[in-house]
């Protein structure tokens, strides 16, 4: 089953990504968490805590806009272990607002 995670950078610039594999949610919060590192992002909560939308979120704001306008294997592993971890049909990822919907 296919989901789609819509990531959006403003009103004008949205990107919609098609989510075709399914890796496990291990595999997927695995994923996410070595991207959150190799990024070196920053939690956004002053108590250090890091939830998964937190993750979902700054994943997208520290990879930037531009690795999204030029999809490849990274956006498409970003799209399925989001949809994995999520566990929804349709996904909007709102960098902008700082917004998981």
């Amino acid at each position: 089953m296919s989901s789609i995670v819509n990531v959006v950078f403003d009103r004008n610039r949205e990107y919609e990504l098609i989510a075709h594999a399914a890796p496990s949610r291990e595999e997927a919060n695995r994923w996410l968490d070595d991207q959150w590192e190799a990024l070196e992002c920053e939690p956004s909560n002053p108590m250090g805590k890091v939830l998964v939308l937190d993750r979902i979120l700054g994943i997208a704001q520290y990879a930037g806009e531009k690795r999204f306008a030029n999809p490849g294997e990274w956006v498409r592993q970003y799209a399925d272990a989001v949809a994995t971890v999520l566990g929804r049909p349709v996904v909007r990822v709102d960098v902008a607002d700082r917004v998981v919907g």
